[in-house]
């Protein structure tokens, strides 16, 4: 439990900023580019498979730029990078919006992938992080349940304001509020340090464990050695392949579900798959023991998805009920597929790697997720349902899915201390 000086500790404030930023990062960053690409497809005449390519150069952009964001940090200072992955991200997604031939929108799909990359999960951590030890499951589940938010909100207001406003206009005004908003978050919250308030991590008194290192018996891994690390390796492939199968299925999951469903009672259980998130990432942030092997924690979502992804698979788009509770096993482990490698990292790592660690893992997985709605489509056609089937029915999916979150489990397994 929390004490009182605990509670009124600043660092919460600097974690419900950082939930503010991931609500827009996500919200624009994430969940805009696929409503971007239904609206250029239709409002320019360009084929699916280029604007599509615009999608994958934004998010493998935003990859690259998450992987080097610790380096910017140490260089510009997290108030400054924050600013301009704002003003990227707001000007990319114009630059979207006014695109009149293919090579604008790629060079626009550059710029707001550029600030994807600054307002996404490895910038959460460096925000999040010198604030909390022991409290910093919580702190990271608060910041990383923006993510949701920006799902919940950012995906219904593009289409309702692109239709209302017209694209240009609801991305100048999207924009426009985003970066007056993040860059006021930037000069009150994140261009602060425990260090220069007289406080220690999690809200004690400044003082010598103030600076303890998280693994104190971690050994420090400069330069290239890191990527010859297991527990780096396995940590990165556990992420990449679990939000492979997550993307890759989430891309694809409203329209599996709506021949079964209906289109509106398939909206509804997206809602609800966004709501378990939540609640998953929530629980696991309040709940976990600080010495629990958090490898295992992440299987055990891991394991909730393989088994939501079998309950699909069993439904053959017919059964409402299963598909309902494949829905909720989901989307319980959703949310710590994001939050939990961080906090992995945390306990493995050497102080001094934390960060690179983070960001390199964090890009790394994004740079993999960026083809997952690709291949789940290709997989879709290639493999179409077996004889007998519902219209619809695509089992191949959600065994690819669940292989995906299985090789997932395997590799954190892997990589646990021996």
């Amino acid at each position: 439990m929390l004490t009182t000086a605990a509670r009124g500790f600043y660092g919460w404030r600097v974690a419900t900023a950082a939930l503010v930023m991931a609500t827009f990062g996500w919200g624009v960053g994430f969940y805009g580019p696929p409503v971007f690409l239904s609206t250029v497809h239709d409002g320019r005449g360009w084929p699916v498979v280029l604007v599509s390519t615009a999608v994958t150069v934004h998010f493998l952009v935003g990859a690259i730029a998450g992987a080097v964001l610790p380096a910017i940090h140490r260089r510009l200072g997290i108030p400054a990078t924050t600013k301009a992955g704002a003003l990227c991200l707001a000007a990319g997604v114009l630059g979207w919006s006014l695109a009149s031939t293919p090579w604008q929108l790629l060079g626009a799909a550059l710029i707001s992938g550029a600030g994807w990359g600054a307002t996404s999960a490895v910038a959460l951590n460096a925000i999040v992080s010198p604030w909390f030890v022991r409290s910093r499951p919580a702190a990271l589940g608060l910041a990383y349940n923006g993510a949701s938010l920006g799902g919940v909100i950012f995906s219904p207001l593009w289409v309702a304001a692109i239709a209302a406003l017209g694209f240009s206009t609801a991305a100048a005004a999207l924009g426009l509020v985003m970066v007056l908003i993040l860059w006021l978050l930037s000069d009150v919250y994140f261009s602060r340090t425990p260090q220069q308030m007289g406080l220690a991590p999690d809200g004690g008194a400044a003082g010598p464990a103030a600076s303890r290192a998280t693994a104190p018996d971690a050994t420090p891994l400069p330069e290239a050695r890191l990527w010859s690390d297991r527990r780096f390796l396995t940590l990165s492939a556990g992420m990449a392949s679990g939000l492979f199968a997550q993307v890759g299925l989430t891309a694809h999951l409203f329209s599996l579900l709506m021949p079964a469903l209906g289109a509106q009672a398939a909206g509804l259980a997206m809602a609800l798959l966004t709501v378990m998130a939540v609640a998953g990432r929530t629980l696991v942030g309040w709940l976990m023991p600080w010495q629990a092997d958090r490898r295992l924690v992440a299987c055990a979502g891991y394991a909730a998805q393989v088994a939501g992804s079998i309950l699909l698979l069993a439904a053959d788009d017919t059964s409402v009920p299963l598909l309902l509770l494949g829905v909720i096993l989901f989307g319980a482990g959703f949310g710590n597929a994001v939050s939990l490698p961080p906090l992995i990292a945390q306990m493995e790592f050497a102080e001094g790697d934390v960060q690179r660690a983070v960001g390199l893992t964090v890009g790394i997985a994004q740079g993999t997720f960026a083809f997952a709605p690709a291949a789940f489509g290709l997989l879709r056609e290639l493999a179409p349902a077996a004889a007998g089937s519902a219209a619809g029915a695509a089992p191949s999916v959600f065994a690819a899915a669940a292989l995906a979150q299985a090789l997932a489990i395997t590799a954190l397994f892997a990589g646990r201390r021996r």
